[in-house]
C-alpha cells in the first residue's frame, strides 16, 4: 500500500475500534454491568458519543424509525469496510 493511503487507513481503523466500544459499551450499560453515574464510565461515554455522533448523525436521516433499533453503527462499519478495502484496492 503506498504511504498516502496508509494514514487514512489507520484513521479508519481507529473508527471502527471507536465504533465497536461504543457497540460493547451500549450493551453493558443496558444490562447494568456498568453504571453511567461512575466517572470514569461517564467520561468514556460522553467522549465516544462525541466522536461518534457526527458520524451516525447523517446515517441515520436515511435510516428509517426503527424503535430502540440503532442501525447506524451497522452501516458507518460497513462504509468504513468498503473505504478500507477501495484504499487497499487502489494503493498498491
Amino acid at each position: 500500500m503506498a504511504p498516502i493511503f496508509a494514514i487514512p487507513y489507520m484513521v479508519l481503523n481507529v473508527a471502527w475500534f471507536f465504533i465497536i466500544a461504543h457497540f460493547i459499551m451500549s450493551w453493558l450499560i443496558a444490562f447494568n454491568v456498568l453504571n453511567l453515574h461512575q466517572q470514569v464510565v461517564g467520561q468514556i461515554w460522553q467522549s465516544l458519543n462525541r466522536f461518534l455522533d457526527p458520524i451516525y448523525r447523517p446515517i441515520r436521516q436515511y435510516l428509517p424509525s426503527m424503535g430502540g433499533l440503532d442501525l447506524a453503527p451497522l452501516v458507518a462499519l460497513l462504509i468504513i469496510a468498503a473505504l478500507q478495502y477501495t484504499l487497499v484496492y487502489y494503493g498498491v
